[in-house]
């Protein structure tokens, strides 16, 4: 089932929004066996299933290849990058965490974000949050030029500093872009575990580009495909450390989540209801989500051409968009049941129904 070395690798990859390489290149590696890939100038990959078949409908496959981040826009006199983000961030979430500067050959700079120490705030700022244009990241250099020489320039990357470990006693994976590196490792999981199994449908997995900056990746991935229904999956915001428990429904332990809305989708209720029906003959536990706020992919591909049939399958990730998140193994491995069921049960004919 779940490749946990898989995980780790496509996890631990540099790739911000718009500076994926590093990921692609670890995908095609751990999918060369499974299809033949693809590329487009946005860089997003294709993976075309070996053993489609020419008439049956298409069933794209989606995940993203981008993680939240920073990018550096000068660099101070004395050495200190400033920077803005990249994707969503809580500013309170930032300082004193480390980060790696990408230079132009994919090699990296340690650095640490930094910020004014408390001994030297004003009462005001003390009770302030702080505004994200008092952060620098601190590479060590004592000048412009000393940061120009280690490699550092205007629009360098930067990644989070995170390292993925897996810990077999809780059954919990600890480390960043789980949102949504865990998707992509999915979506390999699921073709690598069919590889035997004749479908009805044809299936094309979508690792689309910039994501966390407006679903843009999936855009294009969705006229290129042109599917004829959806299968997004997400790393999903948990909600487990922060609500009451009747207001869950995001936990960590307790199955994906299939989300019935957000702030830019309403899930095809049929495709939803066909889920759901096969995660109850299965025995698969699920999660049903219904979110006021929030967006994946899915926004972008229910929209393409005349409307195309999408579903969220949402692992929970605690502390997304962060430094680090915390997610299952388990909801990994019922993420797969899931998506192996769907596909194994759908048809033209179901599909024409939806």
């Amino acid at each position: 089932m779940t490749n946990i070395n898989r995980i780790q690798r496509i996890c631990d990859a540099n790739g911000i929004s718009g500076f994926e390489d590093a990921v692609l290149e670890v995908i095609r590696t751990e999918g060369t066996h499974l299809g033949s890939f693809a590329e487009d100038s946005l860089r997003n990959l294709y993976l075309t299933r070996t053993q489609n078949q020419e008439g049956k409908p298409t069933v794209l496959l989606d995940a993203h290849t981008d993680e939240v981040g920073f990018m550096v826009k000068c660099i101070r006199d004395d050495g200190m990058l400033e920077f803005i983000p990249i994707g969503g961030w809580v500013t309170t979430n930032i300082p004193a965490h480390m980060v790696r500067v990408q230079r132009r050959d994919g090699s990296t700079i340690p650095g640490i974000v930094g910020s004014k120490p408390p001994h030297y705030q004003s009462e005001a700022e003390r009770k302030s949050v702080p505004d994200i244009s008092s952060l620098f990241i601190d590479i060590g250099a004592s000048s412009k030029q000393q940061a120009i020489e280690m490699g550092a320039e205007v629009a360098s990357p930067v990644i989070p500093e995170a390292t993925c470990t897996y810990n077999p006693e809780t059954n919990l994976l600890f480390g960043k872009a789980f949102d949504c590196r865990l998707g992509c490792s999915t979506i390999l999981d699921v073709l690598e575990d069919l590889q035997e199994e004749t479908l009805d449908v044809n299936l094309v997995a979508g690792f689309a580009s910039q994501e966390e900056v407006g679903c843009r990746g999936a855009q294009v991935t969705a006229k290129r495909v042109n599917p004829d229904v959806a299968i997004c999956f997400e790393g999903s915001p948990a909600d487990d450390t922060f609500l009451p428990p009747y207001q869950m429904q995001t936990i960590v332990g307790k199955g994906p989540m299939l989300r019935f809305i957000d702030a830019k989708m309403i899930t095809n209720p049929r495709f939803q209801r066909f889920a759901l029906d096969l995660a109850e003959k299965h025995q698969i536990p699920v999660q049903q989500g219904v979110r006021n706020g929030g967006a994946t992919n899915a926004a972008a591909l229910h929209l393409a051409g005349q409307g195309i049939p999408t579903i969220v399958i949402g692992i929970p990730v605690r502390y997304a968009h962060t430094h680090w998140g915390i997610s299952s193994v388990e909801d990994v491995e019922n993420s797969i049941r899931l998506a192996r069921a769907i596909l194994s049960n759908l048809n033209e004919e179901i599909i024409t129904g939806f």
